[in-house]
């Protein structure tokens, strides 16, 4: 077989393996919308479950999934820009940093549901903090950190060297220059990792059964203190978020439209994932901007 037929072969497997993909990944996302849109409306989005027939809304459980995502978030983006930079700047080469770089691998193949155990014990009952947002976010932290560790670790070592030298040459101190042309130039990359971190965030339900707990009192939106049990911005709080939601009513069955109520749920988390990523990337790109000549 001579290499232009060689090469033709494989062109074509690439593109069908793609297509396949993509159709898949259509198909799928098709399949939940069809069927979650015709459960969606106004009083399904923004209703309580018990002040409606038959399932009621997710009102409370879209705003836990987003406090959760901006609390887990405040949480995990300073410790693994910190943790990232320490490993691509600063750390030596000995077998110290080699360990803490198999943990970190480690860590990031760990199941959820044993991310949920540690939160329990830890979170849950160490702490004290019962089970609680404050309690889910600290999980996912450990659940996404060594994730946007090496994301950030990654993006800084992607910089090309000669920008690196040129800024230490004219006698800026390493730290200004992680500040001022490292990290500007590698923010495209972290902004994906933040958003891939954000992703897991959302869809995660097994950490969260065993820390943020299956219920939630009933919020009072009114009320914005960080320390009345109705609060919704409470931080120890129970909440049930819409990953766990979607299981709950799936798993239990006590009310008679369960499919219709899991598939709006769905629908909404879905497109909930679609315009954060949207707004994540938009984002990125302005602050890119600013912080750069492009």
């Amino acid at each position: 077989m001579n290499p232009k037929t060689t090469d033709r072969i494989a062109t074509f497997v690439l593109y069908t393996i793609a297509f396949l993909i993509v159709s898949v990944l259509f198909g799928l996302l098709a399949y939940i919308l069809y069927h979650g849109f015709q459960r969606i409306d106004l009083q399904f989005i923004t209703s309580p479950p018990e002040t409606m027939k038959a399932g009621g809304g997710i009102g409370p459980q879209l705003f836990n999934s987003l406090y959760l995502l901006v609390l887990t978030l405040i949480i995990t983006i300073p410790l693994g820009l910190g943790g990232g930079i320490y490993l691509a700047e600063y750390a030596p080469k000995n077998k110290v940093t080699d360990a803490i770089r198999l943990s970190i691998e480690v860590l990031s193949s760990l199941p959820s549901i044993v991310v949920g155990l540690f939160g329990l014990m830890v979170f849950v009952n160490v702490m004290g903090w019962g089970f609680s947002i404050l309690s889910g976010a600290c999980a996912l932290t450990v659940f996404n950190l060594p994730l946007l560790v090496r994301v950030v670790e990654e993006s800084l070592r992607s910089v090309p060297r000669e920008q690196k030298e040129a800024s230490l040459a004219m006698g800026i101190s390493h730290w200004t220059t992680i500040r001022k042309v490292l990290l500007p130039v590698a923010l495209p990359g972290i902004i994906t990792g933040t958003i891939l971190a954000s992703g897991r965030i959302f869809g995660e339900a097994a950490a969260l059964l065993f820390t943020a707990g299956m219920s939630s009192p009933d919020l009072n939106f009114s009320d914005w203190s960080f320390t009345t049990p109705v609060s919704p911005l409470n931080p120890f709080r129970p909440a049930e978020t819409l990953a766990v939601h979607i299981w709950k009513v799936n798993s239990e069955g006590l009310i008679p439209d369960a499919r219709a109520v899991a598939d709006g749920a769905s629908a909404i988390l879905v497109l909930t994932v679609l315009f954060f990523n949207l707004f994540a990337r938009w984002f990125g790109r302005w602050i890119y901007k600013r912080l750069t000549a492009s």
